[in-house]
């Protein structure tokens, strides 16, 4: 069913919209969830570091693809609120094939370069072998992340958040029960957790494509009067190509620390992975709710709805902060049965060094639930460059006080825990101020929902006319 958020109490349509989107990456965070419990228990902290090192790499890579389909949805959301239904479906072509020809290029590349990557990741020596067993399987799930992203991101742009959180929910479900049967069953190792990750990846990115097609055939259907055209391809690459550069930043940036965290061998590398599964699960509602924000607000910007995105606002720092508090305390409590979660109580070291990391971060997980919502304002109000620039302040700062605080021997490893949330803070404060100096100019200015002067010139300005008369759906 699609929602119009553009209407109805704000909070109340908020949260029933942002629910789905919350449940649904939990659920793709069970892809990896159940490599990590199952690879650590069966297979050792060896194999752990890994498809923990592994991960962070998929990670990068996703967000590429991840972050195109974020901003093609921003656009698809605009048109959406604006009831332009043409503007939409050329939208929606000129945004499969630039995602389609950059998830190919991708996966050739990366296919291409697996030593020189395995290389870059600072892997030590034993445990080489199998990472390129993992990552040689791993690669081949791009075109199902793709699949999944591109129409999981459509569906929700038109206020539809449920039927990618059931295509997640068949896949999860799926994954696990491979997992165990590969790994466990038939003895494959980190190839086994890898195959079950990317059949299951296919699931859901082919069946959330199949249903798309039946249910919305109109939006998919290439005629005359709607074609692939580079002025769509130009409109989308604008928005796409910054947004997919804030997540590719973001997660370079994490790639980065975990070349960092390998150079202090695998007892660490054992624990940051662990950890960071735990931390990114802990997280990862209010990352959803700054996602399912940044959709309402696009929304309502395209629709001129500007009174009901500053309550927006005020209501979804609320909710942020409120939640990210009560996860906090839950984190630093339960921090160790959490890494026991993944880890064999007898490895008491990498335990313990988890456990350090998550009451760090976990102390202020508010900071980056505030970055996420500040992350999606930005993006939907037509400014994804500043998105950009919060995520190298973020990231960089982070990056660079890991760095440089675990060379000090009274910090170590300690420095690059730390740095996480010094850098959550200071992009936080940027975020905030240039919404507080510019908040009038950019409530008021018009974004790519008011391209039609551009897009509907010459012969096809009667069409476009036409078509803002009625709506979608």
């Amino acid at each position: 069913m699609n929602t119009d958020l553009t209407h109805g109490p704000v909070m109340k349509t908020m949260l029933r919209f942002a629910i789905p989107m919350i449940l649904g990456n939990l659920l793709q965070q069970c892809y990896n969830i159940a490599d990590t419990l199952i690879v650590g228990r069966f297979l050792g902290a060896g194999a752990l570091a890994a498809v923990g090192s592994a991960f962070s790499l998929m990670t990068f890579l996703t967000s590429i693809l991840l972050g195109l389909a974020m901003g093609s949805g921003t656009v698809f959301s605009m048109r959406f609120g604006k009831k332009d239904q043409i503007g939409l479906r050329e939208g929606i072509i000129a945004s499969f094939a630039l995602l389609g020809v950059v998830t190919v290029l991708l996966n050739v590349a990366v296919f291409l370069g697996i030593d020189w990557i395995i290389w870059a990741l600072r892997t030590p020596e034993d445990l080489v072998v199998m990472m390129r067993e993992y990552l040689e399987v791993i690669f081949a799930g791009l075109i199902g992340i793709f699949l999944y992203n591109f129409f999981a991101s459509l569906l929700r742009s038109l206020g539809n958040s449920l039927v990618p959180l059931l295509f997640l929910a068949v896949s999860a479900i799926l994954n696990i029960a491979l997992d165990l049967w590969f790994v466990a069953g038939l003895d494959r190792g980190v190839a086994g957790a890898a195959e079950a990750t990317v059949i299951s990846q296919y699931v859901s990115g082919i069946g959330i494509a199949v249903y798309t097609w039946m249910k919305f055939p109109e939006l998919l259907r290439i005629d005359r009067t709607v074609r692939l055209r580079m002025s769509r391809v130009k409109e989308i690459t604008s928005y796409s190509a910054l947004t997919c550069l804030q997540q590719s930043i973001m997660n370079l940036g994490i790639l980065a620390v975990q070349g960092l965290v390998n150079s202090f061998g695998t007892t660490i590398m054992a624990a940051f992975a662990a950890a960071v599964k735990i931390d990114a699960f802990a997280y990862l509602p209010v990352q959803d709710f700054g996602n399912a924000f940044s959709i309402f607000t696009a929304q309502n910007y395209g629709a001129r709805q500007t009174e009901r995105i500053k309550k927006g606002i005020r209501v979804a720092v609320l909710t942020s902060v409120s939640f990210s508090l009560l996860i906090s305390a839950c984190v630093f409590v339960f921090a160790e049965p959490l890494m026991t979660l993944f880890i064999d109580a007898e490895e008491t070291a990498v335990i313990a060094e988890g456990v350090h990391y998550l009451r760090i971060e976990g102390a202020f997980y508010f900071l980056i639930g505030l970055l996420f919502l500040l992350y999606g304002l930005y993006r939907a109000l037509g400014k994804p460059g500043m998105s950009v620039v919060l995520t190298v302040v973020s990231l960089g700062n982070r990056v660079a006080l890991a760095y440089a605080l675990s060379a000090v021997p009274a910090f170590g490893v300690m420095g690059i825990w730390w740095s996480v949330p010094i850098g959550w803070f200071l992009a936080d404060g940027l975020g905030i101020l240039y919404y507080l100096a510019k908040r009038k100019i950019l409530l008021t200015e018009r974004g790519t929902g008011d391209s039609d002067a551009e897009v509907c010139r010459g012969d096809r300005m009667q069409r476009c006319r036409a078509d803002a008369d009625g709506g979608l759906l």
